[in-house]
């Protein structure tokens, strides 16, 4: 942005920045949903390092770091489809986890179409000292206007309007989708990875809810209400354990996992139910908005202390 004196096209990079920002958020919280967290390869770390000495130098023309970008961009674009395609492979809860990421892949792509734009009239600038032809501009916002329209289609909320209700809701659905594995295999060491992410997934949300969430509501939920949750996820956890102790390949094991389902389902439709209209009745959205925050936060620290333990 430093280098270029074009304010239409710095405008367009502040607006990317803007929703590069906002993606970040949306990261986050799909790490968090799927429960496992690493770092980027010590080969990626090395590209990111090259391109910012190069962004920052003047070894490179504008139009140079302006294909850089876009090389870039659509890097994020590829890997956000694979990391969908392999999803679909995978299973259906971790399609449900990284569900966020329509957004982010789509407005990767949106950006992608604004640069290609950008390396024309840069390219053009360089190469002949005018400027090119009118109509470049018009092609790229009918491109990114159709791409804008499947977006709608698939994106509800951005990560910074997401409230508490939002965030729970997506725990209980990938859960859901993991019982129906289960229910779905008859493959042991399937059948245990399955209930193996079920254990952490549900522990998890039950220490996040219990740190974060049920303080937050007891004073308009009721004292008997917010103690039946807590009661409900105490059996629940003793539930997890004792399963957690058998064999998948046991005729009881898919028994123990059904009686779990059916506790677990009759917790998330009170949940869903009662304790979300008192969220909705009692709470503004920026309470809701920073509970989501805070609950996001509460299982980031608790998946890294569980992971820790289980290594």
């Amino acid at each position: 942005m430093s280098a270029c004196n074009d304010e239409e096209i710095r405008q367009r990079l502040q607006d990317m920045l803007e929703d590069d920002r906002k993606n970040m958020g949306i990261l986050e919280t799909v790490i968090v949903q799927y429960g496992v967290k690493g770092e980027p390869k010590s080969t990626t770390q090395e590209m990111v390092k090259s391109v910012k000495r190069l962004m920052q130098g003047s070894e490179l023309s504008l139009y140079e770091k302006f294909a850089q970008h876009e090389l870039l961009k659509h890097g994020q674009t590829m890997s956000g489809l694979l990391i969908h395609k392999a999803a679909q492979v995978v299973g259906a809860d971790v399609e449900a986890a990284i569900t966020p990421l329509n957004t982010v892949n789509f407005e990767n792509r949106a950006h992608q179409e604004q640069l290609k734009g950008v390396l024309e009239v840069i390219g053009v600038r360089e190469l002949t000292g005018k400027e090119a032809e009118q109509g470049l501009w018009a092609r790229v916002q009918d491109a990114v206007a159709a791409l804008s329209g499947v977006a709608g289609s698939v994106v509800s909320r951005t990560d910074d309007e997401m409230n508490i209700q939002d965030v729970i809701r997506m725990d209980h659905q990938k859960v859901n989708m993991l019982f129906a594995q289960i229910e779905g295999s008859d493959d042991p060491q399937k059948i245990q990875e399955y209930f193996g992410q079920i254990y952490k997934d549900l522990t998890v949300h039950a220490e996040a809810e219990e740190q974060v969430v049920y303080p937050a509501v007891r004073p308009f939920y009721g004292e008997s209400d917010t103690q039946e949750l807590y009661d409900e996820q105490a059996e629940m956890k003793l539930m997890l354990d004792s399963i957690k102790a058998m064999s998948p390949s046991s005729p009881e094991f898919k028994q123990q996992v059904k009686r779990l389902k059916d506790a677990v389902m009759d917790h998330v439709r009170q949940e869903e139910s009662t304790m979300f209209a008192a969220i909705r009745n009692n709470c503004s959205d920026e309470q809701k908005e920073r509970l989501a925050t805070e609950f996001k936060a509460a299982k980031a620290k608790l998946q890294e202390r569980l992971a820790a333990t289980m290594k």
